[in-house]
């Protein structure tokens, strides 16, 4: 799926988008977390091409050592091309493991803890747009964000902005590229890295995004059933959060 025709115009656009933005609220600054995905790379990109002081963070915990250098190259990639972005790497495994240690009693469910991985990126980044009159500038694309849920609530799904979530996988990958992102990142496997197994994306939606964006774009294809079971079964997390009202 591509529904884009000029991808140095849809640059501009979301640069303008942001920028717009924080002079709207005064802010001064962005920060991104770096996954070693095409996502978090686009969107690293798109944050500094602003000229706002960016902050692009990695945040290992127990990660595959394929990820974390494509990581590190992304944000070694940023720091030397734009005089705006100002890198930070954090492990967290010491972290996750004190949390995880702490928890023991309720430490056996695997799904939970993926999610608490999620969950303290998240309360680094806020940390940092905390500190710095900043913003945390999220990464979902919109077969994640708006087809299948598939973000941990509070967790990549805890942000204030998000620049490429009406943007189908494939539409951020051709942006990727446009933007110069490097080719690994470009063509790794996506995987939101919270899995000891090293599971990818596909494996865990049982689709390939190409098969999702057809679904979702068209309602034809056979990843049908597939988004029909995941945006049931995750939108709790799309939808405002239920409220009593008097």
């Amino acid at each position: 799926m591509n529904r884009i025709k000029d991808n140095e115009q849809l640059k501009l656009n979301i640069v303008e988008w942001i920028k717009d933005y924080c002079n709207k609220y005064n802010l001064e600054s962005l920060v991104v977390g770096v996954s070693g995905g095409i996502d978090s790379a686009v969107v690293s990109t798109l944050c500094a091409e602003t000229g706002i002081t960016t902050y692009v963070l990695g945040m290992p915990i127990h990660q595959k050592e394929e990820q974390e250098s494509l990581s590190d190259c992304h944000l070694e990639w940023l720091q030397k091309t734009y005089p705006n972005v100002i890198a930070n790497k954090f492990d967290l495994t010491r972290v996750f493991d004190t949390f995880q240690f702490t928890m023991r009693e309720f430490g056996s469910d695997k799904l939970s803890l993926a999610n608490s991985r999620s969950r303290l990126r998240m309360v680094t980044l806020y940390q940092v747009a905390g500190s710095n009159k900043g913003i945390v500038v999220g990464t979902g694309n919109k077969v994640e964000d708006y087809g299948v849920g598939f973000y941990t609530k509070y967790g990549d799904g805890g942000v204030d902005i998000a620049p490429i979530a009406d943007l189908y996988k494939t539409e951020v990958w051709e942006l990727g590229k446009h933007l110069g992102v490097d080719e690994r990142i470009i063509s790794a496997k996506p995987t939101d890295g919270l899995w000891d197994d090293g599971r990818t994306d596909e494996d865990q939606l049982g689709s390939s995004y190409v098969d999702l964006e057809e679904a979702m774009e068209n309602g034809t294809g056979p990843a049908v059933e597939v988004l029909r079971k995941f945006n049931n079964q995750n939108k709790h997390k799309m939808e405002p959060i239920p409220t009593f009202k008097l």
